[in-house]
């Protein structure tokens, strides 16, 4: 099967989903509003027409979000607390580092605002989709979804028959531990950390110097931005370009979405042609 066939068989009941919506509960909040780049992307597969008002304005962006395309059909807003104050919603969703005082300020205004956890294991991501269900009244459909991505994590896991050692490296040297989304991304792929072999379970920086001592199997970096950047010029080093390297597609890695699984299903396919490469 074609790894771009697998991609879709994967996120297939997450499409279904969020085309079709579910029937709401009594209760359920109808003027919803997001605050937080991965609250945005659960509440438009969840939601159902004309629950979702508004979210923030990096849902559109490209580089951080995998639902771009999908954010361009609903309205934004700044994030500021009196703008969403303005959409009278009956429920906020906010992320665990949205502004402080824009949560406190639209809580002290009789707003709901609830806050999801960072997800920062596979496990963690599967809850995420049910609390989201159960805040917008769509557990059914959340329950369809975060069982169908544990599905998908237990067969992506076995398909792992050995654990090349793979390092992140981001801008200014940036590397993440396993204890990281991004980190369990690279385990359920198949890869061991170095940069948990180095002492960075969370997320820290590997100088230069590090990260050729450790001779990782592959490299992977982020898409660079547009434009020049003076953080992104270590990637550019001949001594990284001597590693195996390969540029993973960033959005899907950022937020606990069921793209995660896109993640983990390149690593496994298209990324690992940069160790085939290397070996020849």
């Amino acid at each position: 099967m074609h790894r771009s066939d697998i991609i879709r068989g994967l996120l297939a009941p997450v499409v279904a989903l969020a085309i079709t919506g579910a029937m709401a509960k009594a209760d359920t909040p109808k003027r919803v509003v997001s605050m937080n780049l991965c609250t945005d992307q659960l509440a438009m597969m969840l939601a159902e027409p004309g629950q979702l008002l508004a979210v923030s304005q990096v849902a559109r962006d490209v580089m951080s979000s995998a639902m771009a395309a999908e954010a361009a059909h609903v309205p934004t807003h700044s994030s500021a607390a009196e703008e969403v104050y303005l959409l009278k919603p009956d429920l906020v969703l906010a992320g665990t580092y949205t502004s402080r005082a824009s949560v406190n300020m639209l809580r002290r205004l009789g707003i709901r605002v609830e806050k999801l956890p960072i997800a920062t294991s596979l496990e963690q991501v599967s809850a995420n989709m049910r609390q989201m269900g159960a805040w917008l009244g769509q557990d059914t459909a959340a329950e369809t979804m975060a069982a169908e991505f544990e599905r998908a994590v237990a067969e992506l896991r076995a398909r792992v028959t050995d654990r090349p050692r793979a390092a992140l490296y981001y801008a200014n040297g940036y590397s993440l531990g396993d204890q990281t989304l991004a980190g369990q991304i690279l385990l359920a792929a198949g890869y061991a950390n170095v940069a948990t072999e180095l002492g960075h379970a969370y997320g820290g920086n590997l100088a230069l110097e590090q990260l050729v001592m450790a001779a990782p199997d592959l490299v992977i970096t982020g898409e660079k931005y547009p434009g020049a950047s003076r953080s992104e010029e270590l990637l550019d080093h001949p001594a990284v370009q001597a590693l195996a390297t390969a540029s993973n597609r960033g959005a899907d890695w950022i937020c606990g979405t069921p793209y995660v699984l896109r993640a983990i299903t390149d690593l496994q396919g298209g990324l690992q042609h940069g160790l085939q490469e290397a070996s020849q």
